[in-house]
């Protein structure tokens, strides 16, 4: 049997040698030549489908398993593309624009079933391999001095099946983005509702399971509002919770650079019946994201839900890619107490922790908290947990009736000038911070406890309440967090 091996020599850039005379007639004849193989070709197609299923079959394990799986859809496919790209040889006018779109039409369902891509790459080349084969067989056969001429269009057929694999390139591509976006995209709804608590009770296991999240887990939520100059970055790579799990979203719609931390505190998935070894995807030692920029793993959009990674776009929790075991939280007693000793932020971060929720139908209060935590957290930065902080959370909750408690209390010192009202404010505020005593408030303030002192009783009178009676201390207290959280 005689084997015609094609030409893959480019031709150099610049100007051609001159061609022979004789060198048309040479191309029609080998034309003719390859339309009368390819016609033969042409009427055993079906044959022609099977050698090629039995080679895809040997050669490549993943079309074995995609046969295994569907072996008919295979077949239809794999004789459409030939029925057309043979074709296309004998009237490439007609039909070249039909089989690149057969082609591009099995990138994107090959791309839908997971099929790697360089899988389907040699399946490409291997049908070109086989239909060259084929046509110099079949002209062998049948007149061997032709054999010759299909030198001539050689290079011609294998740019053609060069053309088709990039054709086939650029629609699993394209479609693997597509799936990646809808994945993501799917992700980012479903922790949007579970924030906003719009999240049907019916639709938990499937949030549960797509997000790899307990339903019956204890989870807080944390909102980090990062420093200027920091709003664009992401608040998983700039807010760490060393040792717990945390599916952070960034929320589109805050032009504050605010982004929720949903926290797993307890019933963690991996358990005694599925032990995790830190090699699963999206498990790790801290946060992934939701939100900028997600993206999973190059290959992993099989079907446009959530395999290939985690849940946080690709990086899932622990999505810094290290790997390592898997905190174990299961079981633990943790609060929200324990989120902040292991938070860590830039320094001029906010950061609001809720309390404690039971299950991930209640993470929208969680988050509701949250926002009122932040609210309660001093401009200058700083971690406030909602459990510590009630009478604050209590003002900023209401805060025109806060405004009000404001002016009524503290309106007589406001309206000092600038300097003497801030150092009546400074003082009753260190005052109430060292729980009454002026000795320790003068070492704040560095000053004599009598300049304290005298400091206070002018404070009382001209707010007229009494620093003596329980009543005005709390009213007191909660006009300066008021005025604190509140002014702008």
């Amino acid at each position: 049997m005689q084997h015609l091996v094609p030409a893959h020599v480019r031709a150099l850039p610049g100007p051609r040698p001159p061609v022979a005379a004789a060198r048309p007639v040479v191309d029609a004849e080998a034309l003719a030549v390859l339309h009368r193989a390819a016609r033969a070709l042409m009427a055993g197609l079906p044959e022609l489908t099977e050698r090629l299923m039995v080679l895809l079959r040997e050669r490549e394990p993943a079309y074995r398993a995609a046969m295994e799986a569907d072996a008919d859809s295979v077949r239809d496919e794999v004789q459409r593309s030939l029925r057309l790209n043979v074709g296309s040889l004998i009237r490439p006018g007609e039909l070249r624009e039909a089989a690149h779109r057969c082609s591009w039409a099995i990138g994107r369902a090959r791309a839908e079933r997971g099929l790697p891509l360089d899988a389907l790459l040699r399946a490409f080349r291997l049908g070109g391999g086989m239909i060259w084969q084929e046509l110099v067989d079949e002209t062998t056969r049948r007149r061997p001095s032709d054999a010759r001429l299909l030198v001539h269009v050689a290079s011609d057929v294998w740019n053609f099946v060069d053309d088709h694999c990039a054709v086939v390139t650029d629609a699993y591509r394209q479609t693997e983005r597509e799936l990646m976006w809808r994945r993501e995209n799917r992700l980012r709804l479903m922790t949007a509702a579970l924030l906003d608590g719009t999240a049907r009770i019916a639709d938990l296991p499937a949030t549960a399971a797509a997000l790899g999240l307990p339903e019956q887990g204890r989870y807080a939520v944390v909102l980090a509002r990062l420093p200027a100059g920091r709003a664009s970055a992401e608040a998983g790579s700039q807010v760490r919770l060393s040792g717990l799990r945390v599916l952070w979203y960034r929320d589109q719609g805050r032009d504050d650079g605010g982004s929720y931390g949903i926290v797993l505190l307890g019933d963690h998935p991996c358990g005694a019946e599925h032990p995790c070894d830190g090699d699963e995807p999206g498990h790790g030692h801290d946060s992934g994201l939701l939100g900028a920029a997600p993206g999973p793993r190059p290959g992993s959009a099989a079907d446009g839900g959530p395999g290939g990674g985690g849940p946080c776009g690709g990086e899932g929790f622990g999505g810094d890619g290290r790997g390592g075991q898997c905190p174990r939280t299961h079981g633990l007693d943790l609060d929200a107490g324990e989120i902040a000793r292991r938070l860590t932020a830039p320094p001029t971060a906010r950061v609001g922790v809720s309390p404690v929720v039971d299950g991930l139908a209640a993470v929208g209060d969680a988050r509701r908290l949250a926002d009122t935590a932040l609210r309660a957290c001093p401009r200058s930065g700083g971690t406030v947990v909602l459990e510590e902080h009630l009478p604050a959370a209590l003002v900023v909750s209401a805060p025109v009736l806060g405004a009000a408690l404001s002016e009524r209390v503290l309106g007589p010192l406001l309206r000092l000038d600038l300097s003497d009202r801030d150092i009546m404010l400074d003082t009753l505020t260190a005052w109430l911070a060292c729980d009454g005593s002026a000795q320790r408030a003068a070492g704040r303030l560095y000053c004599h406890r009598n300049t304290v002192l005298n400091r206070l009783r002018r404070c009382e009178q001209l707010t007229g309440r009494s620093l003596t009676r329980p009543a005005d201390v709390v009213e007191l207290s909660l006009a300066l967090a008021a005025h604190s959280l509140l002014t702008p």
